[in-house]
């Protein structure tokens, strides 16, 4: 059977496949890719949002735009879902938002305010000890039920769920797939607009070295045509630094909880000398709280925080445009998701070559962070492997920072396995984000968060 062939008779398995945003993104990008089709089995613990899925995928399937109807199925358990899965997507929501409230707001009483918490400080660390479990359980599924199967991973925080699924199997070919990078190269695209005149480039027309680790992800190279784009990016840097850059328009940022001026980014390029490579609100969570002081400090860096009560309206919101579209009320829009997982799947079938950045485990991409550790550099997909680029050093300016995450992370995963309180408790308290906190208020911060998990921890944290 030929690359083409196969790729035309694919079985994914979802994990998490009652979401409502990843997985429509997916089903959208997959209905609009005429080389790809098949069976997608959607297995998700809340069963009725995956049969509601099932149903809307069949409903993108049947629009007028899709090319490549592939069919929904729901599973009944995990492995059912996994057994002779080509590829297996992981998207999930670790717990509910009334954890995640406690994630983001219950640190509040101690002055550490969180754009998101989902990856490091205070709720990046309970939400770790909440996914790293589920995550062992998925690995070990896939180890059982697909070795053999590539699986894309976007849930947070991602770089310790991909290092889970590879400390519970260590033959899993699993990688994680994170947007931001691409949302500063489209900053780059809009730059050299704006400031250059030069309309009409593509992110995808840039070439960027990616370093680091996900949500605090540099560029220490970039070009478009030869042209180094640094020395524009440095005059850019000094012009908006106390302005900020907003090519929607005047505070433009102020739409959105995930928009932002850049101003953190050019703050950081103008200290460390590379490009961060996230939003706004996620680089604030990795440095000392200079950007995250207070809420007005916060809207001062012009970037927003997200409250978990917006993610609840959300929510309704997303589930009211589920009954619409399956009531027929409203139709799809067969919008290209902008994601690239489809695409990497074609070139992991022999459909092309693709690089894109990537979070896999260090093997010498980056030679100054752990091997084994989750990185986020660039790579090359090709039928069959995925070869990381050598990024090369982290340079002096960043080591310190980045190194300090990785240690944590390694802690993190550890005190999660072991359900070991003592370790946690050291490492929850080493992130950046609680360096002005006292030792007896982080200990009860602490304890609090950890009951407050208790639904989802094993019972050995509470022995």
């Amino acid at each position: 059977m030929s690359n083409a062939e196969k790729a035309r008779q694919l079985t994914v398995a979802y994990i998490g496949g009652g979401s409502r945003g990843w997985a429509w993104g997916l089903m959208k990008d997959l209905a609009l890719d005429r080389d790809l089709c098949g069976t997608v089995r959607l297995y998700d613990i809340d069963r009725e949002a995956a049969e509601r899925n099932r149903i809307i995928g069949g409903i993108i399937s049947s629009q007028p735009e899709t090319v490549s109807p592939w069919k929904y199925e729901v599973s009944s358990s995990l492995q059912e879902a996994l057994t002779g899965a080509d590829f297996v997507v992981i998207s999930i929501l670790p717990g509910t938002f009334d954890e995640m409230a406690s994630d983001v707001h219950l640190p509040e009483r101690l002055g550490i305010w969180q754009p998101v918490g989902d990856t490091v400080g205070a709720g990046g660390f309970m939400r770790a000890m909440r996914t790293i479990p589920m995550f062992a359980q998925i690995g070990e599924a896939i180890r059982e039920c697909a070795p053999e199967a590539w699986v894309i991973n976007y849930t947070n925080p991602m770089a310790l769920c991909v290092r889970t699924l590879y400390h519970v199997f260590p033959g899993i070919r699993a990688f994680g797939c994170c947007h931001e990078v691409f949302g500063t190269q489209e900053l780059l695209c809009s730059i050299l607009k704006t400031e250059e005149g030069i309309d009409g480039v593509r992110r995808q027309d840039l070439r960027t070295d990616v370093t680091g680790i996900n949500h605090f992800t540099w560029l220490t190279a970039a070009s478009w045509q030869g042209t180094d784009l640094f020395p524009i990016y440095t005059r850019f840097a000094e012009k908006y630094a106390g302005t900020g850059y907003d090519a929607g328009g005047s505070d433009n940022w102020m739409n959105s909880h995930f928009s932002c001026a850049h101003r953190v980014k050019i703050d950081l390029f103008r200290r460390y000398g590379a490009i961060a490579a996230a939003g706004d609100r996620h680089l604030a969570e990795f440095t000392a709280p200079r950007y995250t002081r207070d809420p007005e400090t916060v809207r001062s860096w012009k970037f927003s925080l997200t409250p978990v009560s917006w993610r609840k309206q959300d929510l309704k919101e997303r589930l009211q445009r589920s009954d619409n579209l399956i009531s027929g009320k409203e139709k799809p829009d067969m919008k290209p998701s902008g994601e690239e997982g489809h695409l990497l799947l074609k070139a992991l079938l022999g459909l092309g070559d693709l690089v894109s950045n990537v979070n896999l485990p260090n093997r010498g991409q980056i030679p100054n962070l752990p091997m084994g550790a989750v990185v986020e550099t660039n790579a090359r997909f090709a039928e069959g492997r995925i070869d990381p680029l050598p990024a090369g050093p982290l340079p002096d300016s960043l080591l310190p920072m980045i190194a300090r995450h990785v240690e944590n992370q390694g802690n993190t995963l550890e005190a999660a396995l072991r359900c070991d309180r003592e370790l946690g408790f050291s490492t929850f308290m080493n992130d950046p984000q609680l360096d002005g906190v006292s030792l007896p208020e982080g200990k009860a911060l602490f304890d609090d968060m950890i009951k407050n998990q208790r639904a989802y921890l094993p019972a050995g944290w509470f022995a």
